[in-house]
C-alpha cells in the first residue's frame, strides 16, 4: 500500500506538526471491500472453504480452442473429470458458464463439491451472465462466488469503470452472490483499481512466479515466499476474502526448466509459506493439461506470437486424467474435508 509522504519545513511548530500527522492519518488509505449483508451468507461458506477446503481450477478436458473456434464440453466428460479430482479437491474455480460448462455445477453437487467459483469469461455476454445467474439461484449452498472475466484489464479488453458498473448492476439482480475479477495481482495495485476493489466482495489474483525474471534461476522456496508476500500486500488494500486463483509451475518442457518434481517442490513449500485461513488461500493451477493452449494466443497474455508449449503443461493431472507427482503428493480429503 503506498502511502503519501509530505515533506514538512523543519521551521513549522511542534502543533503545526502535530496537525499535519492527524490529517495524514485520517487520508491514509484503509483496505476496501463491498460489505453487503445480502452476501454474507455466501461468503461464510467460502470462508469456510478457503480455510478448510482444497481449491482447484478447472477447464473440461473436452473444451479445446482451435483459431477462436470453441468445442464445447459435454457431460459425460465433465463427470469424469469431476470424478477424479473429488478425492483431492473439494472447491472449484471455473472459467467459463456456457459450451458445456453450464453442466458443471449439477455435477458438482451429485459429487458433493463443497464450494464453486463460477467464471464468466466474457461478462458482456448476456446468455453468459445468464447461465452464470441461474447456477447462482438453482445451487445456493454450492456456488460461493462470480468471477468476471480473466484478466481483462491486463490485456485492455476492459477497464475499471466498465467493470465497475457491470457490478454495481449485477449486485442489483444478484444480491446473494459474492463477485470478483481475476487480474494478474499488480494490476491491483494501480491507483485507478481502487474504486474497483471497494466494489469487489471478494479477490481473485493471479500470482506467476514463472513471469517474474528471476524464476528461471531461483529456488522454489523464493517462488513461494513471494507468493506469500504478494497476498500479505494485497491484504493490505482489500479487506474480503482473498483467493490466489492462479499460481503454479508447469511441468513441461524439460529444457526450460520444468518438471514434476518443481511443480511439487513448489506446492510442497507454498503450503509451508502460505497456510490456508479464513482470509486467504491459494488454488492450485490447473486440474488438467490442455495440449491446446500451447497454440492459443489467449493463454499467455503480452506473450509474443507464436507456440508456447509451457502452457499447455500447468495441470496436476495429465490430458488422460493421470495424476502428476503434485496431485499424487496431495492426501486424499477426509469428510469433513481436510486442510490442504
Amino acid at each position: 500500500m503506498q502511502r503519501l509522504i509530505i515533506p514538512l519545513l523543519a521551521a513549522l511548530s511542534a502543533a503545526a506538526l502535530s496537525a499535519a500527522a492527524s490529517a495524514a492519518a485520517a487520508g491514509a488509505a484503509q483496505p476496501a471491500c463491498a460489505i453487503r449483508p445480502a452476501a454474507e451468507p455466501a461468503l461464510t461458506r467460502l470462508r469456510a472453504a478457503l480455510a478448510h477446503g482444497r481449491f482447484v481450477t478447472y477447464q473440461p478436458t473436452a473444451l479445446t480452442v482451435s483459431d477462436g473456434r470453441i468445442r464445447g464440453a459435454d457431460a459425460a466428460s465433465i463427470r469424469a473429470d469431476l470424478s477424479v479430482l473429488r478425492p483431492r479437491f473439494d472447491s472449484l474455480v471455473t472459467y467459463d458458464a456456457i459450451h458445456g460448462a453450464e453442466e458443471i455445477p449439477a455435477i458438482a453437487a451429485a459429487l458433493r463439491f463443497r464450494a464453486l467459483i463460477i467464471g464468466v469469461w466474457n461478462p458482456l455476454d448476456e446468455a453468459e451472465l445468464r447461465a452464470a445467474g441461474d447456477a447462482v439461484r438453482r445451487y445456493p449452498d454450492l456456488v460461493v462466488g462470480l468471477s468476471l472475466g480473466n484478466e481483462l484489464l491486463f490485456a485492455a479488453r476492459s477497464d475499471p469503470g466498465a467493470l465497475g458498473s457491470l457490478i454495481a448492476r449485477l449486485h442489483a439482480q444478484l444480491p446473494q452472490a459474492p463477485l470478483s475479477v481475476s487480474e494478474p495481482f499488480h494490476i491491483y495495485y494501480r491507483e485507478t483499481a481502487a474504486p474497483l476493489l471497494g466494489q469487489l466482495d471478494f479477490l481473485l489474483a493471479n500470482v506467476h512466479p514463472l513471469f517474474q525474471p528471476w524464476f528461471r534461476d531461483a529456488d522454489d522456496g523464493t517462488s513461494a515466499q513471494f507468493v506469500a508476500n504478494v497476498v500479505d500486500k494485497l491484504a493490505a488494500i482489500h479487506c474480503g476474502p482473498m483467493l490466489v486463483k492462479e499460481t503454479g509451475v508447469p511441468t513441461a518442457p524439460a529444457s526450460a526448466g520444468y518438471s514434476e518434481a518443481r511443480q511439487a517442490s513448489f506446492y510442497r513449500l507454498l503450503r509451508e509459506r502460505l497456510p490456508a485461513t479464513g482470509g486467504h488461500a491459494f488454488a492450485y493451477f490447473a486440474a488438467f493439461d490442455a495440449p491446446w493452449r500451447a497454440y492459443d494466443a489467449l493463454a499467455a497474455p503480452g506473450a509474443p506470437p507464436g507456440v508456447h508449449p509451457e502452457e499447455a503443461h500447468w495441470g496436476l493431472y495429465d490430458a488422460d486424467r493421470e495424476p502428476k507427482r503434485a496431485a499424487r503428493e496431495l492426501p486424499p480429503l477426509t469428510s469433513p474435508p481436510s486442510p490442504p
